[in-house]
């Protein structure tokens, strides 16, 4: 995000906190950070917020920044998952360092470290069922029991755990603890679970492994491993933090280890961040796929149409911030309006189109009209725009009998057409449900726009197309997929109950102007007095497919207060 010149954006946190370690020196002056996400579903906007965070660090203090995915669960991963995520992070535009890391790639070494620790006296394998270890564990307020199998022998708890590698015992049947402090305040500081048995195929190492790390171990020692500086995440870890600092101080030597620093994760009004719902919206078809335009995941928002400018911008003007917050998702919307209406040009399409037939226009005639792509860039080209005896225009723009404010077309009224002349509706021509069929007015031929005569002023201008030139597009008009501002924050309402019933309207037959023909998937546009669309990845020559990516104003507190 630019900043005028005047300005200087003071540091953040975390900004303060690198650069006192390179006035330091720290780990000599080094700045490793790393993205680490479970490939276990889709990114999203929050996640967004993270990679513009550590890349945009390392960018800044000439850094690198892994990516690295902590797959340590089987049952959830998938390579589908690790894909989309390599491609969400290209798309924001950031590059990690050398290749993707995975912490699958250090489970020898974690393993090792484990036999370590058991030798240590420092780790021990349990054999209780999860329920009771759960009860041993007690609450904050008092200590918790500690288990029979705590003290047992190291020989008898190593030879078990590579018992355990060697697959001789079912899932559940065995786990290895770490022996910390059974009557530590921060539970997971009591006695926590390092390795469980889990017969299950990985993604990358197959089925060579039947015990996998658990998150808490893996997650710091792999930092350790790729020489990782300053290890930023979200706030709920910050309870972590002891035990992240008690693994690395079991395998640490000399003056490196890296440090975690927790800021708060993006909570965004009207939307649902949890993995596990955006998950089941999926699963239970409320939405059609993770990239459902009406989904927080970078995917669905890079299909409804927002850049990865608009994203690392809106990123940059929250901040990083030390405690929770919500953030109004008006923010969001209004900073993809404002780089969208600096790159988008500007095209007519007519959603719910009424036949216009001009009476005094010449049949069979037909005018190029000029309209310049983009207002917003001096250096903007122009396209021609067909003009002719009949035209569509939007229904809601005409009105039989029209209130004294009403600068649309109505029974004497006068409009000028887009770029093209001023018309007067004369009369109008209904069927046998009441519903007007035609409008026939005259045209002005002196008032066409740049034209010599063209100075005649009117207040209202209307977008429109050629009846005969115009091209069939599909428009799905996409809103907010939630009416609550906290859909998850109801503890005794599911979610789903504020699901918005109209946050998908299509419309099947609009009108478009014959340009848009050229339209790729991905392409972006301003739609004259309508918003911002995008063509879906379902549009193909001959069926053009428009997203709403938003609207041109804010509009959403006024109808929904």
């Amino acid at each position: 995000m630019e900043f005028p010149e005047n300005e200087k954006r003071s540091l953040n946190f975390i900004e303060t906190i690198i650069e006192e370690d390179l006035r330091n020196n720290k780990n000599e002056g080094r700045i490793h950070l790393r993205f680490p996400p479970e490939p276990n579903g889709y990114l999203h906007i929050g996640h967004a917020k993270s990679i513009c965070l550590n890349f945009g660090l390392a960018e800044d203090y000439n850094g690198l920044c892994n990516l690295r995915f902590d797959d340590t669960n089987p049952e959830k991963e998938d390579i589908e998952y690790v894909d989309s995520i390599k491609e969400d992070i290209e798309w924001l535009g950031f590059k990690w360092d050398k290749k993707p890391y995975y912490a699958s790639d250090y489970f020898e070494q974690l393993y090792q470290w484990a036999e370590m620790l058991i030798e240590q006296g420092k780790a021990y394998v349990d054999e209780q069922p999860q329920e009771l270890i759960s009860q041993q564990r007690g609450v904050p307020t008092r200590p918790g029991t500690e288990s029979p199998y705590r003290n047992r022998p190291v020989a008898e708890s190593l030879d078990l755990f590579r018992r355990m590698r060697a697959g001789d015992f079912k899932n559940g049947q065995m786990i290895l603890r770490a022996k910390i402090d059974m009557s530590s305040p921060n539970m997971h500081m009591r006695d926590p679970i390092m390795y469980r048995i889990l017969h299950q195929e990985h993604h990358r190492t197959g089925n060579a492994w039947c015990i996998y790390p658990m998150y808490d171990y893996a997650h710091g020692q792999s930092d350790y491993i790729e020489g990782i500086t300053h290890s930023v995440c979200t706030l709920e870890f910050e309870i972590h933090r002891p035990l992240y600092d008690w693994f690395l101080d079991q395998i640490a030597d000399g003056g490196y280890r890296p440090r975690q620093i927790e800021f708060a994760r993006l909570n965004l009004s009207y939307t649902v961040m949890s993995k596990r719902k955006l998950l089941e919206l999926v699963q239970k078809g409320i939405v059609v796929g993770w990239d459902d335009p009406r989904m927080p995941t970078i995917s669905g928002l890079r299909r409804r149409g927002y850049t990865p400018e608009s994203l690392r911008n809106f990123a940059e003007r929250i901040g990083v911030a030390k405690r929770d917050n919500v953030i109004d998702v008006g923010l969001l919307e209004f900073t993809l309006r404002e780089h969208l209406n600096k790159i988008t040009d500007r095209v007519m399409v007519v959603l719910n189109p009424v036949k216009v037939i001009i009476t005094n226009y010449p049949e069979g005639k037909t005018e190029k009209m000029w309209l310049v792509n983009n207002p917003e860039n001096a250096e903007s080209e122009s396209h021609e725009v067909p003009f002719g005896r009949e035209l569509y225009i939007e229904r809601e723009d005409f009105m039989e009998d029209p209130p004294k404010k009403f600068f649309r077309l109505g029974p004497g009224q006068e409009v000028r057409l887009k770029g093209a002349y001023i018309i007067k509706c004369d009369d109008y021509k209904k069927d046998e449900n009441g519903n007007v069929v035609e409008i026939y007015c005259t045209c002005d031929l002196n008032s066409r726009s740049g034209a010599e005569g063209a100075q005649r002023k009117v207040k209202g201008t209307l977008h429109w197309v050629s009846a005969e030139q115009s091209i069939d597009a599909e428009v799905r008009l996409y809103d907010r997929l939630f009416l609550d501002e906290d859909p998850a924050g109801h503890k005794e309402t599911d979610f789903k109950e504020f699901i918005n019933p109209d946050s998908l309207q299509v419309i099947s037959q609009a009108k478009a102007e014959p340009w848009l023909q050229r339209a790729q998937p991905g392409d972006k546009f301003q739609f004259q007095r309508m918003g911002y669309f995008c063509a879906d990845k379902d549009s193909k020559p001959g069926h053009l497919v428009f997203n709403r990516t938003v609207t041109l104003r804010d509009n959403w507190s006024k109808s929904n207060s």
